[in-house]
């Protein structure tokens, strides 16, 4: 059991990853308001547990019973990743005037909750480390409740980046943004060429 928690532990940490959610959060906040990011970051945190906690209930039987593998998931967020990450790459902030709350809505929504922290990695950790096929329910419990603390210290993390944004600066956050829609970009391909070549070998396995 206690090897299972440190394994579960290490994997929620490596897919949600907060430090990268993080960073990604001060760039595309550093225009906000402090009480405006702290509502965006307790916004994308819940969203997030909603789908995450979502998936470790629905999460096995919805994609069963609409026939999609774990691998089309995975496929599916790689491409939405690598889009929001040409537009991180070549957007332009001063075309986008008088819209702030709105935008910081949006925000938490996309691309924060959904694929910062919970990326299509998180929600097939959320599924895969749950297996009804193969864990008690207790056992899935204990697994619910270290994705939950991952997910409040991504969220303490979070709400400490404004030091982050005092250090760098508006400017600097700019520089950020490209820097990671550049990174995501990068990850995108890496998370479509990983599920089709664990497809092909599956495909080649006896």
């Amino acid at each position: 059991m206690t090897g299972k928690i440190t394994r579960d532990a290490l994997l929620f940490w490596a897919t949600i990853d907060p430090v990268g959610t993080v960073v990604l959060f001060a760039a595309l906040t550093a225009g906000l308001q402090a009480a405006e990011r702290r509502l965006v970051a307790f916004r994308a945190v819940l969203y997030a547990a909603l789908i995450l906690v979502g998936s470790v209930v629905l999460g096995q039987i919805i994609l069963t019973g609409l026939g999609i593998r774990l691998i089309s998931l995975q496929v599916a967020g790689g491409v939405v990743l690598f889009l929001f990450g040409l537009q991180m790459i070549f957007r332009n902030r001063a075309a986008e005037p008088g819209n702030r709350p709105e935008a910081g809505h949006e925000l938490a929504v996309f691309p924060l909750a959904i694929p910062s922290i919970a990326s299509p990695g998180a929600i097939m950790a959320a599924i895969v480390a749950t297996d009804n096929d193969l864990f008690s329910i207790g056992q899935q419990v204990v697994s619910t409740l270290i994705l939950l603390a991952v997910l409040a210290l991504t969220l303490v993390m979070m709400l400490l980046a404004e030091k982050i944004l005092k250090v760098v600066g508006v400017h600097g956050a700019e520089i950020l943004v490209r820097v990671m829609g550049m990174l995501l970009a990068a990850l995108s391909v890496e998370l479509v060429m990983e599920a089709l070549g664990a497809e092909r070998w599956a495909a080649h396995a006896p």
